[in-house]
């Protein structure tokens, strides 16, 4: 297979991907569409943050955010708390609810691939590892 072609290849099959994981965000937890499932994730690993670090760190548009954070209050899976050190800021955390939603969609997350790569060799599981790990890693303009 020529470069040209491997990359054809590979943005087809990343969007395959894509479209997938779209599709089984909502079989795990109905409420949870990728993109809420994506926030608490964040919320969780930053300890929490504003809606505006959000919308910044995922290049989303604000109106987005805000919709699937009210989304996400809704559903007590988040709440609004002032910022210890500005009062006038609204920090964005996950509630006990969220954090146990999350854990149970992680799981779930990571049971699927278990299943699906139950059968590769552990050499090809490192090289796929490391593979992603070094696409995911690339920054426009940076090499």
């Amino acid at each position: 297979m020529d470069p040209a072609e491997a990359v054809e290849t590979i943005q087809h099959e990343m969007t395959v991907f894509a479209r997938r994981a779209r599709a089984s965000a909502g079989r795990l937890h109905p409420e949870l569409s990728l993109v809420s499932y994506t926030l608490l994730g964040h919320l969780e690993e930053s300890g929490g943050c504003r809606a505006t670090d959000l919308a910044a760190h995922y290049a989303l548009d604000k109106s987005t955010v805000s919709r699937q954070v009210a989304a996400l209050e809704r559903a007590a899976l988040v709440e609004r708390r002032p910022d210890p050190d500005d009062h006038r800021v609204q920090v964005l955390r996950l509630t006990d609810v969220g954090r146990h939603i999350l854990a149970q969609v992680t799981e779930s997350r990571r049971a699927a691939f278990r299943e699906r790569l139950a059968g590769w060799p552990a050499g090809d599981l490192e090289r796929f590892a490391q593979y992603l790990e070094r696409y995911n890693g690339w920054v426009p303009g940076g090499d």
